[in-house]
């Protein structure tokens, strides 16, 4: 009984040293000064939307001051806050390192698609769907997404946006976006002579299985420029719309703002319908 009393006692004494000894470092590394803060920015392969200089400079007070304030005054989450509501910072961390130094890593962003709304400065966004307003500053190889829909909502795409930037074949053949209605959405490729008509953003595995039927089976056959549209929008088929007009010159998608010609969709159902899309040659529609 009495060895039992001395283990307890034993334990509570050992427990309370180390809480003792935990709170005495801790209220020691509180009091340390802050050696320095430094900050690094990721390596991607988007543009430079931002430099360490940039960051310290958002940071002001919290970066020009941290430096002989004691470590316990300093607060990493105000860091981390400031900096995730900067719109070219996909995300950011604060880190106390043992020498007494603050280290803050950032993340640039990484647009995957240019959206231009309804007669308002086009701006890039995130997989998350986070903005950055677009300047002649930088330029990313992303597709643009353009609609005169004033109820649009750049997060209504996301899905598609997503769909592509998972997908390197399709995100590299696509380069423009429009939005006609939430039922008409055309993608225009980079091969010239037609355009995309996926109708919603549901279904979009099936919907591009189809099209890559149709480029692998009936287009070589056809012709790139024989058709002007090709519609996957009704399930289980391929809905290919004959060209009746001459085919417009070819549009930079890189500088939409300059664009003055577009594709023609006026002429769209009323062709030929491809009525299964693992059939390699298209049937007239009766």
């Amino acid at each position: 009984m009495l060895k039992t009393i001395l283990k307890i006692l034993l334990a509570i004494a050992l427990t309370g040293y180390a809480v003792t000894a935990l709170l005495w470092s801790r209220a020691n590394a509180d009091a340390r000064p802050c050696k320095s803060i430094f900050v690094t920015v990721a390596n991607t392969d988007s543009p430079r939307f931002v430099t360490a200089r940039e960051v310290a400079r958002d940071l002001g007070n919290l970066y020009t001051q941290s430096p002989g304030k004691p470590i316990g005054m300093i607060n990493t989450h105000a860091i981390v806050q400031r900096l995730d509501s900067i719109d070219k910072i996909e995300n950011a961390t604060a880190t106390f390192l043992t020498d007494g130094s603050i280290e803050v890593n950032v993340t640039p962003m990484l647009p995957v698609a240019r959206i231009f709304p309804n007669n308002e400065k086009s701006f890039y966004i995130n997989k998350q769907g986070k903005r950055i307003l677009a300047t002649a500053r930088y330029h990313v190889n992303v597709p643009v997404v353009s609609t005169n829909d004033p109820a649009f909502a750049h997060q209504q795409i996301l899905p598609l946006i997503n769909f592509l930037h998972d997908n390197p074949k399709w995100d590299s053949l696509i380069t423009h976006i429009k939005i006609l209605s939430p039922n008409n959405i055309i993608l225009v490729p980079m091969i010239h002579g037609h355009v995309l008509n996926i109708g919603s953003i549901n279904d979009l595995q099936s919907k591009f299985d189809r099209i890559e039927t149709a480029y692998r089976q009936i287009m070589p056959v056809k012709g790139w420029e024989f058709y002007d549209t090709l519609s996957v929008k009704w399930k289980g088929q391929i809905v290919a719309t004959r060209r009746t007009k001459k085919l417009a010159p070819v549009v930079n998608p890189a500088d939409y703002e300059a664009e003055r010609e577009e594709p023609d969709l006026g002429t769209m159902m009323t062709g030929e319908a491809l009525t299964k899309a693992t059939k390699p040659t298209a049937k007239k529609q009766q």
